[in-house]
């Protein structure tokens, strides 16, 4: 769904993108076929992979590309664009293809996550967008991944709006957030727009406002006895606002029969508050209420929580998720790959750098997932040639780009095209799943790889090898540049 219904964001882009489609349109390069590969260099928080997500924005943004009577005045005003090519821009769509992975789909470095071909200008302008919607969503979505996995199966909620980068950064994060795994937000509008479900109670104001503890908990039970859990640490956790929350639980709930309650731990040592308040509910009888902590919690903290047997059945994680607080850039990047010549025949471009990291993987390309087929899980990732198959009935040797000596034999395999058709002929081709799809799509295919590839720290390098043919091309375009 797009958020931006009515604003049109066609002017959303970097300057450069505008005097270079002006340039190419003086010098005859307008209609020039080109294709272009949106991919990241490195895994955020130096993890195994990252999640992609954000494409649903995309394809919103690629259907209301046009340019009003506002913009070409604005563009007129600067002095440097041609009235031809403002008179261009008034007809201006985008009719190109596009290909992309599927939100959800656990990814790694280099792979291009969307390729796009279509006319220099039209490519050219949809840089900055498909960047910043893929670059901001993935980001989010991989830290939400790894908060999830640290969980083990615990409930999280995204509680962050309060601490995004503005209104896109909290609705869109929290999107994101629930691809990840998690099961919903604290943040409403993201659940009038794309059905994230908004979760929550009270704040410490709650109790605040009332003349004691006891009264708060007393109305808040009161008036939602199917959903009441009660932030217990205003005043002092343990003498009184867990002793408080089990006589309002007596007091209200219990006559009606209601045995589904919560308490939250927002301050505080949590695992051993959540130790001592889970004994105090058992010993009342309220084994079934549900501690949920929060409180500038992430990954790491989760897992030592754990690891310190800790007492939380549920996590609500706000700034360190939804500002991906330890490393805040995904870094995704949108290069020129190939161009299009008038016979049909496609020229590689490939970018020469002294970071050996920037240099690109030219030509236009198809990406492959390989499975183990007694396993179900993702052996590595193959880039080939745009007209290049995989005969996955034979075993295939495959090895590193980079360390052309590490090599294996690839047998009882599926391989998998991981990218799919969006746009053809500048129409969309691709029906967006439901978000709820996009979430159980995503843990799916997180379960495909290995534990080792999932750890935190350290984490095995998942591969993502050439064909020979592809890896062969790239050597000749590096030798032959000056």
């Amino acid at each position: 769904m797009n958020t931006n219904k009515g604003l049109n964001l066609t002017m959303l882009f970097d300057f450069y993108e505008m005097t270079m489609a002006n340039g190419y349109f003086l010098h005859g390069y307008k209609d020039r076929v080109t294709y272009y590969d949106l991919f990241f260099r490195r895994v955020p928080d130096g993890g195994g992979f990252a999640i992609a997500a954000g494409l649903e924005q995309v394809i919103d943004y690629i259907n209301e590309l046009h340019f009003d009577e506002a913009d070409i005045d604005y563009l007129r005003g600067r002095g440097m664009f041609s009235e031809d090519f403002l008179d261009y821009l008034r007809n201006f769509k985008f009719t190109g293809d596009v290909w992309a992975v599927p939100e959800g789909t656990p990814v790694f470095p280099k792979e291009p996550l969307i390729t796009v071909r279509a006319p220099a200008i039209q490519a050219q302008l949809l840089e900055t967008y498909l960047l910043l919607a893929t670059n901001h969503q993935s980001l989010i979505a991989t830290k939400a991944n790894r908060i999830c996995r640290a969980a083990k199966g615990r409930a999280v909620m995204e509680f962050g709006a309060r601490r995004a980068q503005g209104g896109d950064g909290a609705m869109l994060g929290a999107r994101a957030a629930y691809i990840g795994g998690c099961i919903g937000t604290a943040t409403t509008i993201s659940d009038q727009l794309f059905g994230v479900k908004a979760l929550g109670t009270m704040a410490h104001a709650w109790v605040q406002i009332f003349d004691n503890e006891l009264d708060a908990f007393r109305a808040y039970c009161k008036t939602y006895p199917a959903n009441a859990t009660l932030l217990v640490d205003t005043y002092n956790t343990l003498k009184s606002g867990v002793p408080n929350a089990i006589r309002a639980f007596n007091e209200i709930l219990k006559p009606l029969g209601i045995r589904k309650c919560g308490i939250r731990l927002d301050s505080g040592d949590i695992a051993y508050l959540s130790r001592k308040a889970r004994q105090m509910l058992d010993e009342a009888g309220w084994t079934e209420c549900t501690i949920t902590a929060s409180n500038s919690l992430d990954e790491y903290l989760i897992r030592d929580l754990d690891e310190q047997g800790a007492r939380i059945d549920a996590y609500g994680v706000g700034e360190r998720m939804i500002t991906a607080r330890s490393e805040p850039v995904f870094g995704s990047v949108y290069k020129l790959v190939a161009v299009e010549n008038a016979d049909g025949s496609i020229t590689p471009k490939i970018k020469i750098s002294e970071n050996v990291e920037k240099i690109t993987v030219p030509h236009y390309k198809k990406l492959w997932r390989f499975y183990g087929n007694s396993t179900g899980k993702a052996i590595a990732d193959y880039m080939t040639l745009h007209d290049e198959t995989v005969d996955d009935s034979r075993n295939l040797r495959i090895f590193d780009p980079e360390n052309t000596w590490k090599a294996k034999e690839v047998y009882d395999f599926t391989a998998r095209e991981l990218q799919v058709p969006i746009f053809q002929g500048g129409r969309q081709v691709y029906q967006c799943p439901p978000l709820d799809q996009v979430r159980s799509y995503c843990a799916q295919q997180v379960d495909t790889l290995w534990d080792d590839v999932k750890r935190f720290d350290n984490p095995h390098k998942y591969y993502v090898d050439l064909s020979q043919k592809l890896w062969d091309l790239r050597q000749d375009l590096l030798q032959s540049k000056p």
